[in-house]
């Protein structure tokens, strides 16, 4: 029997039955129906568009806190950056050459950078540093029954030194606290202790009450005794020139003594015993 005869279990015609390219062309044609929605999306175009978005993918920064503490850790964040450019705008202003800003508000800069933020280039200048500065204390002491006794002097600086010396982390406070209080005092004083300006009673009381705390940590006064004066002298010593210089400096040391100043309750505590 034909295989076209109908009969029993006989089948129609279907396109592109038999590898018929007419029949292919029109199957073909009838699946391009206009908005017939096609084939599904396969899984490579939807990793071409690229992976999706991860609910559960952990949160940094602010954004982990919870929401209760993010308003203050953004504010905090806010202060600290607006004080960090508000400072580095006042040491720039500080170091630049003088200008419209530093002739309306030099004082205003001053009393920001004076003493602790103070700029300068000794290291690099033209004639750098070529002497040994000890700054020394001592204290007049009141005893518990009225007598008074006076200290010997503590020499602050070799104190500052051995406790450099051989410390991979030293503090700036053992590095830089008493050799800027004496830079602060020479740089608002002439050459017999008297202030050039309305910075010097300021590097008095700096310097005073540096003093006062070294010397209550170096144990100055005895059970009972109450501390009243405090007195600063400076030695200095010029550095000994190196042997290939034909340079002759005397190399004995020269003091500079200031006048006793009386100390306050709370710089009276900070020397007596405890």
């Amino acid at each position: 029997m034909d295989a076209y005869d109908e009969g029993p279990g006989a089948r129609l015609e279907q396109p592109g039955d038999f590898g018929d390219p007419v029949s292919a062309r029109r199957a073909g044609a009838a699946r391009d129906v206009p908005g017939d929605p096609g084939p599904k999306e396969t899984t490579g175009a939807r990793e071409a568009e690229g992976p999706a978005s991860d609910p559960a993918a952990p949160r940094t920064g602010i954004a982990a806190l919870s929401r209760r503490y993010q308003i203050p850790a953004a504010l905090a964040l806010a202060v600290v950056t607006v004080a960090a450019c508000v400072h580095l705008g006042l040491v720039f202003l500080h170091v630049a050459p003088a200008n419209v800003v530093t002739k309306e508000h030099g004082k205003a800069i001053d009393h920001w950078i004076y003493p602790e933020f103070e700029q300068n280039w000794k290291l690099f200048a033209p004639n750098p540093l070529q002497q040994n500065i000890d700054v020394q204390a001592r204290a007049e002491l009141r005893t518990g029954d009225g007598a008074a006794r006076t200290t010997g002097w503590y020499d602050l600086s070799a104190l500052d030194g051995a406790a450099i010396d051989g410390n991979l982390l030293p503090s700036h406070t053992q590095q830089n606290e008493l050799r800027r209080a004496w830079d602060f005092y020479v740089a608002s004083h002439d050459g017999e202790n008297r202030p050039t300006g309305l910075r010097g009673a300021l590097s008095e009381d700096y310097l005073r009450r540096v003093v006062a705390l070294r010397l209550g940590r170096e144990h100055a006064a005895r059970p009972g005794e109450t501390a009243e004066r405090v007195q600063v002298r400076i030695r200095t010593t010029n550095v000994p020139p190196p042997k290939w210089s034909d340079e002759q400096v005397s190399t004995a040391p020269m003091y500079r003594r200031l006048s006793w100043w009386p100390l306050s309750d709370g710089e009276r505590a900070g020397v007596s015993a405890r």
